[in-house]
């Protein structure tokens, strides 16, 4: 099994969040410009909770 780098969700979740800044100034509609924003906004937020460490507590 190999190992996930730890920065590697982090590097996703700023990455889509560049993308959602860069879309508000394409050269789009409004509505086009904010359905890419909110998508990358989305994914940027899953991104996050799959990096975040999980609180459930295993007991064995």
């Amino acid at each position: 099994m190999h190992a996930r780098n730890p920065s590697a969700p982090s590097i996703r979740v700023a990455a889509h969040k560049a993308m959602a800044f860069a879309a508000l100034h394409a050269n789009s509609s409004l509505a086009t410009r904010l359905s890419r924003y909110n998508h990358h906004m989305e994914l940027s937020r899953i991104a996050a909770s799959e990096a975040a460490p999980s609180k459930e507590v295993r007991h064995v």
